[in-house]
């Protein structure tokens, strides 16, 4: 009999019809889990928003989300997990953007407290020789901002000017105090140039301010049932604000 060839030998040891070669698979496809190519592209992490598109937008509504529940229950109050289930989103998700609730509040801050505290400071730089006209400003800008952004009213009670308010203390530590002091430096330069009520306290006038207008606002659902007061808006209640800061309660004089 003839010699058959060593190589014809390991084709024919395949399975039947199909020579060995072409039957085992390659070091690649073996590796490979079943139903996924080699080439596939790797597993997405848990908790990586789906799509660079909708990144900045769930970004977005978490911060939005944290506002509001800051606002309704207080900073301390609230934890990353309920701030997850009230924004729909899983833990690992909000951990994503935010892997603590204090860098949370520090963004917080940074992108939203920031620019409202700037456009708070503008009247008294617009008008520096017209105190009326500056505080005036500052009323309506007061109740335009929370108009805008519902949240501000009631975290402003409850965080910024109450004792022992978390936000007050991290501005603080993150601005400082020059604003204040440049609003009470035009405040004591209008008084002693006779331009505005020597019987004012300085210190205390943005916060009287404050008082008559965020006040009015954030208790704004113990009164707005009242028949009498329902129809009062931000525009009565910053005009309200400055007749009383600045004119006094006393008869308006003529001239």
């Amino acid at each position: 009999m003839a010699r058959i060839p060593s190589e014809v030998q390991k084709v024919r040891s395949g399975p039947r019809g199909t020579p060995a070669v072409k039957a085992r698979k390659t070091s690649k496809q073996a590796a490979a889990p079943s139903g996924t190519s080699a080439n596939a592209a790797p597993a997405r992490r848990p908790g990586r928003p789906s799509g660079a598109a909708r990144g900045p937008e769930q970004r977005s509504r978490l911060l939005d989300v944290a506002l509001a529940l800051f606002a309704r229950q207080g900073i301390v109050d609230t934890t990353l997990g309920e701030i997850a289930r009230e924004a729909g989103f899983t833990p690992a998700m909000v951990h994503y953007y935010f892997k603590t609730r204090d860098q949370l509040l520090d963004v917080l801050i940074d992108e939203r407290f920031a620019p409202l505290r700037a456009a708070l400071g503008v009247p008294f730089r617009e008008y520096p020789d017209d105190p009326v006209a500056a505080i005036t400003q500052l009323a309506q800008r007061l109740v335009q901002v929370a108009a805008e952004h519902p949240w501000f009213p009631s975290l402003w009670v409850r965080e910024v000017i109450s004792d022992g308010g978390l936000l007050r203390q991290r501005m603080h530590e993150r601005f400082g105090d020059t604003h204040q002091k440049a609003s009470l430096s035009s405040i004591a330069r209008w008084q002693k140039e006779g331009r505005l009520n020597a019987g004012l306290e300085p210190s205390l006038v943005f916060v009287t301010l404050l008082g008559l207008t965020i006040l009015p606002l954030a208790t704004s659902k113990l009164w707005r049932n009242d028949p009498v007061r329902r129809k009062i808006g931000g525009e009565e209640i910053a005009r309200h604000a400055v007749a009383l800061l600045v004119q006094g309660i006393g008869p308006k004089k003529a001239g």
